[in-house]
């Protein structure tokens, strides 16, 4: 009888494993497609063995824990390549829109647009070459004026789409900082639960969802995580401004300093104002600041010299001749004292045709000499040590560069992400044929416990009942 009752012990015991197992398949099954789900899977261990008279007799199996299947290092590595693709595809989406201010054509569907800076710098010279061949004409006189205003307006123009992207940056960048705040509350309080209900092993669906927050989080800033105590984490920025600490979130917020939007850290022992280091630190913050703090202003810097540098050699050329009217020439454009705002200040001076100075001093008003002196600028070094054209050009030339550079890198990077992420859903994923499987073993193996149970207890009545009058049913 004890043998038939230990048998009866060890089937009982196979009955709950495979059961658990089957809990198991069964809530895998549920969440196939919850994000962040990690798949687990049934860990079975033998029972301890009794031995009696020197001999071992097995006492079954329990199931002891479903385990999740992650990775700890590849879902690291996934964070980190996150961070550096969501900063490049930040910058390369924020600098194509810089890119487009500029890639202006000559006609569009809904009519004339004025063109790209290059083209209207063309015919503003082209302007004053047609005046060259009748220096008293006033039709030709007031094309060289209207060529100018088209060409300060659309500096004015590319300085005030600039200066909007850059306001549209400070925006991305509170709103950003919005969606970071509540992920570090949610993964605070997760550290909480996962520290109290599995202390010194694998939280399951609380790590889980830990994990998919880490996801998250990765995609709007640089982080670096430290496991902790408790099976807790420490989050701080690639910079080390602390984030989460246990139980305890510190919420990044942002202010106005010099009319950009900056973010500061709270925590104690922060650096206070992160905004410059948090540039290289990944996610798309960093992605925003340096398109906003760097690559804005170095485009911003290359109109305004062309913008000042084109303005003071034709103002200087124009002064140095007579108008129609044989008085000294004026300025013909107004211009800040320095480079710095160049292509927002620009604009034209006069207003009268006959104003401007075609012929040189000491000649009739029909002389075209100073004429040609300013119509030869466009053929002079005299931007950077290139012709107006040509730098403007190379301008172009440069920002498509780094605009395609940064697609390129972008490119890769997604690719190498995509890469990882396929490693962690061959391993951490829900496969519904292998969990169709699974169901299929488990379910065989509680039935073949279930039918061997229901003999043992046929076996047990027929035993009690021998010499009974009155069977035990």
């Amino acid at each position: 009888m004890a043998t038939i009752n230990s048998a009866l012990q060890i089937m009982a015991g196979a009955l709950n494993a495979d059961q658990a197992a089957l809990n198991v398949t069964a809530n895998n099954t549920a969440n196939a497609s919850t994000p962040g789900y990690t798949r687990q899977v049934a860990v079975f261990q033998a029972n301890d063995p009794v031995t009696i008279n020197g001999i071992s007799y097995g006492q079954g199996v329990q199931m002891v824990a479903a385990q999740s299947q992650r990775n700890l290092i590849l879902n690291a590595n996934i964070d980190q390549q996150q961070q550096q693709q969501q900063a490049t595809q930040a910058q390369y989406t924020a600098m194509q829109q810089v890119q487009d201010i500029f890639n202006q054509v000559t006609t569009s569907t809904s009519g004339p647009s004025p063109g790209s800076l290059g083209d209207l710098t063309t015919n503003f010279f082209n302007a004053i070459n047609q005046l060259e061949t009748s220096p008293t004409n006033t039709a030709l006189r007031q094309s060289v004026l209207s060529a100018a205003n088209t060409l300060a307006g659309q500096f004015n123009s590319s300085a005030a789409q600039l200066t909007a992207q850059t306001n549209g940056l400070n925006q991305q960048v509170i709103g950003t900082v919005n969606q970071i705040n509540p992920l570090l509350n949610s993964i605070a309080q997760l550290n909480q639960q996962i520290s109290s209900a599995s202390p010194t092993a694998d939280a399951g669906l609380l790590e889980n969802q830990r994990q998919y927050d880490l996801q998250q989080l990765s995609q709007y800033i640089g982080i670096n995580t430290i496991k902790t105590e408790n099976n807790g984490l420490t989050v701080t920025t690639t910079s080390g401004a602390l984030l989460v600490s246990e139980g305890k979130s510190f919420d990044l917020t942002t202010g106005n300093v010099s009319g950009n939007v900056h973010i500061f850290a709270t925590a104690s022992g922060s650096s206070g104002d992160i905004t410059t280091a948090q540039a290289s630190g990944g996610g798309q913050l960093a992605g925003l600041l340096t398109t906003r703090d760097q690559s804005i202003p170095a485009v911003q810097n290359s109109i305004d010299t062309m913008a000042y540098n084109l303005a003071t050699q034709v103002n200087t050329v124009q002064m140095a001749g007579v108008d129609q009217n044989g008085n000294p020439g004026l300025a013909l454009f107004n211009i800040p004292a320095t480079v710095t705002g160049s292509a927002a200040g620009i604009s034209v001076a006069i207003t009268n045709p006959a104003q401007i100075a075609a012929a040189a001093i000491g000649t009739g008003p029909g002389d075209n000499a100073n004429a040609v002196a300013m119509a030869n600028l466009a053929n002079q070094s005299i931007i950077g040590g290139q012709t107006p054209t040509d730098f403007y050009a190379s301008f172009i030339s440069n920002l498509g560069s780094q605009v395609s550079g940064l697609n390129t890198l972008n490119t890769a990077q997604q690719a190498s992400l995509t890469q990882l992420q396929n490693q962690q859903s061959a391993l951490s994923s829900v496969s519904l044929n292998e969990e169709a499987a699974n169901l299929q073993t488990y379910e065989q193996a509680y039935q073949s416990a279930a039918q061997f149970y229901s003999v043992l207890q046929t076996v047990v009545i027929s035993a009690l009942n021998l010499g009974m009058q009155t069977p035990v049913g």
